[in-house]
């Protein structure tokens, strides 16, 4: 049985138990030692541990790969003058991508009206943080402590850091290219964890979701349906239409190979919800299975965790819609650009968590000047949402890789047209 098949069976089987543990927790006559080893020893016990223990392994693994894979990827580089253009590109495509999907969005929202007949109640006890400075946001993304924004995951400053550290090392020759080396040395130790990690994703995948759904269940959703189906419907036009359509006219390459190859990334982005800890896996999927050579993956993929957000845009723009149409509230054309634009803008240095989209929604919301306490309504389901909007966002990450390797001739496309290359067993 091949990786992704064991990850459906996984999943399949957390969401079914989870909810079925839920319901049972929820009577108030059940047996309290059975109450006992539901909640307290699998669900908030074995499970919960596991799960953690899945995303930590993920996590540890984040700061050095990335770090190392794109020293390798800029020293290596036969003209580094390429590195601007390389940059402006990846740039370009994902503000342009996210600017694709939250208009999208809006347009669905639009359409389908998901807050009308909603009655908002105005009594909340959610309270946004407040939002970062722009003018704060870019210059953070310039370390002053490299060693501080490792330990605490700053990725764009450790995008930085390592880009010049890589640029040095391309310049310094003979010794350049012994540091060079060592670095590639790591970099082949850190995938092969990576690949080891990988065999243990359903027994994760599983421990995860069984503890989301047998907190949550899956009761939640029927109250907010349109509102969920008008997300849903927007993430998957954006991840297999738009996404396909673009990889198809800016690459000239198969969308259906791309979609095949990128399905454990996506099982796995669905069950951490977080595009950060996603990144390994992405950076093997991007580098292994479609050919992007690593001077374009390094860059592209980690920069991608860190400000291409079009899962999270989407849920923005529909949200934004839905509030509005809750409390009655028009929304002009100018005020449906400002949406566009703050939420293009909040992307940007927004840490790749679970759970991040509603903090910058309240900028969204504060922009267009409607109330808060909307948030309120959708906590509940957000969760669930979260993680197929972060398999949306590492679909964009690896499809942005792939175009711009190909303009950048750095796409091995006999690995690309090989469906069984890199493929896990």
């Amino acid at each position: 049985m091949n990786l992704t098949r064991q990850i459906l069976i996984a999943m399949s089987a957390a969401i079914l138990l989870g909810s079925l543990t839920q319901q049972l927790l929820l009577n108030p006559e059940l047996n309290a030692t059975l109450r006992y080893i539901l909640n307290d020893l699998l669900s908030q016990g074995l499970f919960l541990l596991g799960g953690k223990l899945f995303v930590a392994s993920l996590k540890v693994l984040v700061v050095p790969l990335v770090f190392v894979s794109l020293v390798c990827g800029v020293c290596h580089l036969r003209d580094q003058s390429s590195l601007g253009w390389l940059s402006l590109k990846t740039i370009v495509l994902y503000l342009l991508t996210t600017g694709a999907a939250i208009s999208l969005a809006l347009l669905l929202a639009s359409w389908w009206q998901p807050g009308t007949g909603v009655n908002m109640t105005v009594d909340s006890s959610y309270t946004p943080p407040p939002a970062t400075p722009l003018i704060d946001v870019l210059v953070n993304i310039f370390p002053t402590n490299p060693i501080a924004a490792m330990a605490e995951g700053r990725m764009l400053q450790v995008i930085v850091f390592a880009l010049l550290i890589g640029v040095a090392i391309g310049r310094s020759g003979e010794y350049g290219e012994r540091i060079g080396k060592h670095f590639n040395d790591w970099n082949e130790v850190l995938m092969k964890l990576v690949t080891l990690l990988m065999h243990f994703a359903p027994y994760g995948v599983f421990c995860l979701l069984f503890t989301l759904f047998a907190e949550q269940g899956i009761g939640k959703v029927g109250d907010l349906a349109v509102y969920m189906a008008t997300v849903v419907a927007a993430l998957l036009l954006h991840g297999f239409v738009v996404y396909p359509l673009l990889l198809k006219l800016l690459g000239g390459l198969s969308p259906l190979m791309f979609l095949r190859k990128m399905r454990n990334a996506q099982l796995f982005a669905f069950s951490t919800a977080s595009s950060t800890a996603t990144v390994p896996v992405t950076l093997r999927t991007v580098e292994q299975r479609l050919g992007v050579k690593n001077r374009v993956a390094a860059f592209a993929v980690p920069l991608g965790a860190t400000i291409n957000m079009d899962g999270t845009a989407i849920m923005q723009g529909v949200a934004t819609v839905f509030i509005a149409q809750a409390f009655q509230l028009d929304l002009s054309m100018t005020d449906y650009l400002l949406v566009v634009m703050t939420a293009m803008l909040a992307s940007i240095g927004t840490a790749g968590v679970p759970g991040v989209g509603l903090v910058t929604l309240a900028l969204v919301l504060q922009q267009v000047g409607l109330p808060l306490e909307g948030i309120a309504l959708i906590i509940g389901v957000d969760r669930i949402l979260d993680m197929l909007r972060t398999a949306v966002n590492i679909t964009g990450d690896a499809m942005v890789s792939a175009v711009v390797a190909r303009s950048e001739k750095a796409l091995d496309q006999d690995i690309y047209n090989n469906p069984k290359a890199g493929e896990q067993v």
